[in-house]
């Protein structure tokens, strides 16, 4: 069953997000008022290094007042490339510049409230060049065995959904490539 959105008029805007409220019509004819949040595109990125372990910081969320996991990430500006917009924000955030980036997966964290895109990248190896521009988004950085990820994924450490499903998918795909050349050597 398909809702349309008949209209939306805009109840709060920033830099980062607007808060819409939209009139919109159930299949079966009835009209129901609905918050929207448009948000601008957020671009994620990490590295694994040749140790098989993957960049990633420990942050505080005081919305939920938690702490876990995450990866770099940030708003795409207007006009930026994807990619480059994850780049920047894991130099940024961690004082780690990726190699070239490859996309690993696009997700909608909270598809029946606003239309976010995540879209997270991953770069096999990562050089330093300093410390983190933004050290306020974290309390540290470390490189973590990427067989690990499950297990924090499972105890809670990696709160974010988005953040869990692209480690959880590199991981899967990391391991998969390690067993496809694992057989060609057996």
């Amino acid at each position: 069953m398909q809702w349309t959105n008949l209209s939306e008029q805009t109840v709060y805007k920033n830099r980062w997000f607007d808060v819409n409220l939209a009139d919109v019509e159930l299949p079966d004819g009835r009209h129901l008022d609905h918050f929207v949040i448009r948000l601008r595109p957020v671009a994620v990125a990490t590295a694994v290094n040749e140790a098989d372990e993957v960049l990633l910081l420990w942050r505080h969320r005081f919305i939920t007042d938690s702490w876990g996991w995450e990866l770099p990430a940030g708003v795409v500006e207007d006009g930026e490339d994807l990619a480059a917009a994850a780049a920047r924000e894991m130099e940024e955030e961690s004082g780690w510049r990726p190699g070239p980036l490859r996309p690993l997966m696009t997700v909608e964290p909270s598809n029946g409230l606003t239309d976010a895109r995540h879209h997270l990248f991953w770069a096999e190896g990562a050089t330093y060049v300093g410390p983190p521009e933004d050290a306020f988004e974290s309390s540290r950085r470390a490189w973590v065995p990427l067989e690990l990820v499950p297990d924090m994924v499972a105890r809670g450490e990696v709160p974010a959904a988005n953040m869990a499903a692209g480690l959880l998918l590199l991981h899967h795909l990391r391991l998969s490539r390690r067993r496809a050349v694992g057989q060609l050597y057996a």
